[in-house]
């Protein structure tokens, strides 16, 4: 195995040589000694992790069905062309962008796709979702090591480090004991966005959801419980033994990374956009931001207040908590930016409008994004979240999923209309589905958030017991609202569970309030197991077909930007 650990990524895209043998294992330096160079023996933990190996032979293989779909047959794919052109496609991309539609499964892009061209005056199953025009799709296993339906944390963590580890993880293996603090040592991973920072990229992360949780900090963080945001979640002996909160790696993550591995240098992450304020600030109402709706808005009990910590770090970048704050900065002589726009999770898109302060969009937040980050000549690496895609379908308002998730498609427009696909690899994805069902035979046209009405029909059918019932339920969750014109979907934790058949007849279902009918009685709605899709443009777009094993989605990033082949040249 070669030297350095980018430099045996290179070569096992290429030929897979091998795993670590006996001897490369037994001499791994204890995780208490200074780690003086990246190299294979250092990050075995990537390297001999048998998802992370199984994700380097399904580039091999996506690299072969590349070559037979682009010719006529194996004599073509074997072509010094088509060979010449696969070659061509590694270290090809600049810029990757990743979004992740939290909880976006298959059922809720169909449905908001109809809900979309309905909106614009179509029938709406003909409409396409802007990345559902991407040319190449394919399909994502999310299942976690240890669970047959995921979470986010474990989810994310194959997405950006190559390796599937368990429920409740971030930035970890599955050798971690969940909660254990101790256990993380010497089983951490590397991401894509630490990879680009050594390799000398600018960096971002956006998310609607607060800044610390599962699937934003799965790219900068090493935690063996995804619910360690601040220090206050976090158990006295889990503190004792060193272990950082969340929302401290982020603004440490500079010293860490560099201390992690010495000799390496890189100048922090460049934008960070979403909620969770209260997790940077001490729990004292004297550093309530101006639009705090809590009476002690931070929740750190260790007196630190991050958001200043931050500043001092990085004189020269910029803060913001509100609308206005963002909309006066000015991309072109902005180099960095740390917005936290609510003390939890921002708004649902639906909701935005009742803000506090005023919230940017999702559209908006990466627009911003892109627009500082492009001033970086070596290029960038980008991950976007619409975080509560997720949050409204536990709260069943079918609604909300959807607004969001349409909004998380203007975002990706946006990335396409500010980004070429010459050398911008964009992947849309989601980290896990939900249990969102399309049922009935509705007419084609019919209101995607209605009843079901039929075929040649104009009055809503009736179920076995008389009741009509709407196209979009979900499996289980707390039931049924008609909270009318309600654009807030967590309303619904208020009132009790309400699951099981309810008389619609006179119900307004396409209302924003409108929460659907659930099954089994939960507390709240759960994910679902089933594949999600993958939707890329750009260079190494090509290698994501068929059905893959999610962590796939790393190497293929590494792939198409070569950014483990730069990080690696940056610390010979």
């Amino acid at each position: 195995m070669n030297k350095y650990l980018f430099s045996a990524l290179t070569a096992s895209v290429i030929g897979l040589t091998g795993c670590m043998n006996d001897d490369d294992k037994s001499s791994v330096q204890p995780a208490d000694e200074s780690v003086t160079s990246l190299s294979s023996k250092q990050l075995e933990t990537s390297l001999s992790n048998s998802w992370f190996q199984q994700g380097q032979r399904e580039i091999v293989a996506a690299k072969e069905t590349w070559a037979t779909v682009t010719g006529s047959g194996d004599a073509v794919a074997q072509s010094e062309s088509v060979q010449e052109a696969i070659a061509d496609a590694r270290g090809k991309a600049k810029n990757v962008i990743l979004f992740v539609g939290d909880g976006m499964g298959l059922s809720t892009v169909t449905a908001a796709r109809i809900l979309e061209g309905q909106n614009l005056g179509k029938l709406g199953e003909e409409h396409q979702l802007s990345f559902e025009r991407f040319p190449f799709a394919g399909l994502a296993k999310t299942y976690n090591v240890d669970a047959q339906v995921p979470d986010s944390a474990g989810t994310m963590t194959a997405i950006v480090s190559g390796v599937k580890t368990d429920v409740g993880v971030l930035g970890v293996d599955e050798d971690v004991i969940r909660g254990d603090c101790s256990s993380a040592a010497g089983n951490e991973l590397i991401t894509t966005l630490e990879l680009a920072e050594i390799s000398g990229k600018a960096t971002g992360v956006v998310s609607t959801a607060r800044i610390t949780h599962a699937t934003p900090a799965a790219t900068y963080t090493k935690s063996a419980e995804r619910n360690w945001e601040d220090i206050s979640d976090m158990p006295a002996e889990a503190v004792q033994a060193g272990c950082k909160d969340i929302a401290d790696q982020l603004v440490s993550f500079e010293q860490l990374l560099e201390q992690r591995y010495a000799g390496v240098d890189v100048d922090g992450i460049d934008v960070v956009m979403g909620g969770g304020r209260r997790h940077f600030l001490p729990g004292d109402s004297a550093f309530n931001s101006p639009d705090a709706t809590s009476s002690v808005e931070g929740d750190r009990t260790d007196s630190r207040n991050l958001i200043a910590e931050w500043q001092a770090q990085y004189p020269q970048g910029v803060y913001v908590y509100d609308k206005a704050g963002f909309d006066s900065v000015d991309p072109a002589t902005t180099s960095r930016l740390f917005g936290l726009f609510n003390e939890s999770h921002m708004q649902y898109e639906a909701d935005r409008g009742n803000d506090v302060a005023g919230e940017p969009s999702l559209s908006e937040m990466t627009a911003k994004a892109i627009d500082i980050l492009d001033n970086d000549t070596d290029g960038f690496f980008l991950t976007v979240e619409a975080g509560r895609i997720d949050h409204a379908s536990h709260a069943g308002s079918a609604y909300g999923a959807l607004t969001d998730t349409i909004e998380l498609a203007k975002a990706v427009q946006v990335a396409v209309d500010q980004t070429s696909a010459e050398d911008t690899l964009i992947i849309v994805t989601a980290d896990h589905s939900h249990v969102l069902t399309m049922a009935g035979y509705p007419r084609r046209g019919n209101p995607i958030l209605g009843k079901v009405v039929g075929i040649e029909e104009d009055q809503p059918a009736l179920a076995a017991d008389d009741l009509p019932y709407t196209t979009l339920g979900y499996a289980n969750g707390r039931g049924m609202r008609d909270y009318g014109s309600e654009t807030d979907a967590d309303r619904t934790y208020s009132d009790p569970v309400n699951a099981g058949r309810m008389d619609l007849t006179s119900v307004d279902t396409t209302s924003p309030g409108y929460h659907q009918e659930a099954l089994v009685p939960l507390g709240s709605e759960t994910h679902a197991g089933e594949d999600v899709g993958i939707y890329a443009r750009g260079p190494g777009a090509s290698l994501l077909t068929g059905t893959n094993e999610q962590n796939m989605i790393y190497h293929v990033m590494d792939y198409a930007a070569d950014i483990s082949g730069a990080a690696n040249q940056e610390v010979q």
